[in-house]
This record gives C-alpha cells, sequence and structure tokens, in this order.
C-alpha cells in the first residue's frame, strides 16, 4: 500500500475524494477534512496558527517570519522520517499558504526510499483539476481521478450555461484579505467570470495582491464577498466590522444596497481542491438569487455563505 503524507489541505481533500485516505498516514496542521484527516498525525506547525490575532497582526507577523526564515512552517522532521511515505503531495503555490515544495523537496532527498514528491501550483479553475489528475497519476488511480474531474467539469459547466445567458453581470468584489485589502488573483476571478459577475480588481491567474482602499471605492462594487484566506465565516465576521470603520464605506454601492457576504474561504474559496465548485455555486447564488436558488444562502447559520448587509 502506498504511504501519503499529504502537506496540503486541498490535496488532502483530493485523496480522500480519490478513495485514499487510508493511505495517507500524515497531515498538515491546517488539514481538516473529511473528518478522517483530524485523527491523522500532524508533521507540520505553524505558531500564527489559531493564535487569535487580528488580520493585521497576521499580515505582519507573516511579512516579519517570510523576510527573517523564507517560511512561517516547520515540519516534524523525526515524524516524518517514522511515517516512511512514498508520495509527498505539497505546492509551489504560496509560502504563505502551505511548506514551500523546495523545503520539501531537499528534506525528501535524505528520507528513506527517497519518497516522490508531487507539486501542485494550480493558478486557474483548470489547474486545479489537473493537479487531482496529477496525483490520482502518482497513487496509481488515475481512472478514478478522471471521472472525478469529469463529474467537477459537469457541475461547473452547468453554472457556466445557466450564466450565460444572463444579461446583467454586477460589479463584485472578491476581497481576499481586510487588514491590509488584498483583491483575488489565482483561480478567483475564474469563478466570478464563470458565474456571470465583473470583478475590476480580481488578478486572473496571478497572486493575489495587496490594494489601496481608494480602489475599492473607485471601483464601486455592487456585491463584495469576504473570502478571507484560511477564515471560515466567525473569523470574517470579525473582520467584517473592522471593514465598516474603513473611509467611506457606507458609500459603497454593496453597502447602500445591501449586499455584503461572508464566506467560509477556508473550506471553499481558498482550498483548490474538489470543494472549489462549491465556491462556482455559492459565487452563483451571491451574484444571481434569483437564476441559482439552490445555492443560495440558507440565512445565519449557513456554514458556507451568509448575507451580512442586508438592509
Amino acid at each position: 500500500m502506498i504511504r501519503i503524507v499529504s502537506l496540503l489541505p486541498a490535496a488532502t481533500e483530493i485523496a480522500a475524494a480519490l478513495g485514499l485516505m487510508d493511505q495517507v498516514v500524515g497531515v498538515s496542521h491546517e488539514c481538516d477534512f473529511p473528518k478522517e484527516a483530524n485523527a491523522r498525525p500532524r508533521v507540520t506547525h505553524c505558531p500564527v496558527h489559531n493564535a487569535g490575532l487580528t488580520s493585521g497582526e497576521v499580515d505582519r507577523w507573516v511579512r516579519q517570519a517570510v523576510h527573517d526564515n523564507g517560511t512561517i512552517y516547520t515540519i516534524d522532521e523525526p515524524l516524518l522520517r517514522q511515517l516512511r511515505p512514498d508520495i509527498i503531495l505539497t505546492q509551489k503555490l504560496c509560502d504563505v499558504c502551505a511548506v514551500g515544495y523546495g523545503t520539501v523537496a531537499r528534506l525528501a532527498e535524505t528520507l528513506p526510499g527517497r519518497p516522490q514528491v508531487v507539486n501542485l501550483e494550480p493558478e486557474s479553475l483548470s489547474d486545479i483539476f489537473n493537479d487531482i489528475r496529477c496525483v490520482g497519476e502518482a497513487c496509481g488511480v488515475l481512472e478514478r481521478a478522471d471521472q472525478l474531474i469529469a463529474r467537477l467539469w459537469e457541475r461547473a459547466e452547468a453554472v457556466r450555461r445557466r450564466a450565460s445567458g444572463i444579461a446583467n453581470r454586477p460589479r463584485c468584489f472578491l476581497m481576499e484579505w481586510v487588514d491590509p485589502p488584498f483583491c483575488s488573483g489565482h483561480w478567483g476571478p475564474d469563478l466570478v467570470e464563470i458565474a456571470c459577475g465583473y470583478d475590476s480588481l480580481g488578478r486572473k491567474h496571478q497572486h493575489s495582491a495587496q490594494i489601496e482602499w481608494l480602489e475599492v471605492l473607485n471601483a464601486r462594487p455592487e456585491i463584495m464577498v469576504l473570502a478571507l484566506c484560511g477564515y471560515d465565516i466567525n473569523r470574517a465576521r470579525r473582520d467584517y466590522e473592522l471593514l465598516r470603520r474603513f473611509p467611506e464605506f457606507e458609500s459603497l454601492p454593496a453597502v447602500l444596497g445591501g449586499e455584503i457576504y461572508l464566506v467560509n474561504a477556508s473550506a471553499y474559496f481558498a482550498r483548490p481542491g474538489p470543494r472549489i465548485v462549491d465556491s462556482l455555486e455559492i459565487l452563483a447564488g451571491i451574484l444571481h438569487p434569483q437564476e441559482f436558488p439552490e445555492f443560495v444562502s440558507t440565512g445565519r447559520d449557513d456554514s458556507r455563505v451568509i448575507r451580512v448587509g442586508r438592509k
């Protein structure tokens, strides 16, 4: 049996969706889905994880840690050696999202048997699906991967087809961080585009970027979606209260129209695995609730998305 260590929450979800969870012997400190992941040994650590810091404090700590150490994570090397992985799933996309590929690759060369290091680096929705295929191929379940991808593409294309007939394309700001403000990047603009929205601030297939608050004011979004990287709805709610104190926030069309939404980005938008299609469906329900009523928030207890800007 292949022994898999996943250093990325999305990779753990991919492995689970491919029926490989029994072969996952170790995970990162952030892997929390499916629930079986919580029973696996955690081979990474981050001091800021669940430390209760504000978003501004997190931003400053991350910048300083990356400047001083080149990473914000530590790997439990003795545990990793004990787990004897055949495959390590990691990423090269973002030094803030998970342990860097270079660190993992160098360590893997010193491990018994030299495990295969599988790098996931998605910039777009199609890249995410390609990563699923990459994991399936490496783990010997390519047919399962192709079947899963086909199902996910079918759901995504169903949204695209229905949205293509909508004349109105509302101005939408998909926000990845509040303090300081960050626009969306990578696959985020793909989701907005497919769901028939327009985000002039998004950076399609590029890294998300810090922007000036004045840029948001000038973009005059009609809908704002707080998809804050690594945050669930409760954490996003705290930052929404901070956002409300930004200059001229109340003048934004999204505020005047009561169209502010908080989403569980930790589970969906910021996690490039199978549930990225759920993210697309959530966004379709936000942008066009009449056309996609089945994806609309069910209320304040909805763990996926809640509307906080209702007038």
